[in-house]
């Protein structure tokens, strides 16, 4: 590659970032923490559906073989629903030894901004069958107002 075109700066700035470690260039450009990047896995991998039915929504996860203590489903910042949790690996019985693993363990998080006619009052969610729906009301549509009549008095 030819460097003679790129600017000054833009050099000393690669010559920069090619000289640190990778921990100071991690924490000087503001990398993505290991939460961050644990919880975008999770989410990433979490498949769900949604769908809209005349007066509510429901959004459908499939879970098996975890308890209802396994799984979370919150509300954050009013209108953020956010369903998480974590899936275990069974404790090896003595004697025994996985021979094969492809049963996927460990946290997971999908998070569904509601729309404005979503009911965060009236939030309920049932797991059965390893299926979980979390169903949300929507709110009734408002009254069309109604004209004013204004008496007209003569003077």
């Amino acid at each position: 590659m030819d460097l003679r075109f790129i600017d000054a700066p833009l050099l000393s700035t690669l010559h920069q970032m090619m000289d640190m470690s990778s921990d100071e260039s991690d924490k000087s450009f503001n990398a993505p923490t290991r939460t961050y990047v644990q919880d975008a896995k999770a989410m990433a991998s979490t498949p769900a559906d949604v769908k809209e039915f005349p007066n509510s929504y429901a959004f459908i996860i499939d879970m098996p073989g975890l308890k209802s203590g396994d799984i979370k489903v919150q509300l954050e910042e009013d209108n953020v629903l956010v369903i998480s949790g974590e899936r275990k690996r069974d404790e090896e019985k003595e004697g025994a030894k996985y021979l094969r693993i492809e049963r996927r363990v460990g946290k997971f998080m999908r998070k569904f901004t509601l729309p404005e006619n979503a009911n965060v009052d009236a939030i309920s969610a049932v797991c059965q069958d390893g299926v979980l729906t979390v169903t949300v009301d929507k709110k009734p549509p408002p009254e069309p107002k109604k004209p004013k009549t204004i008496e007209v008095r003569i003077a």
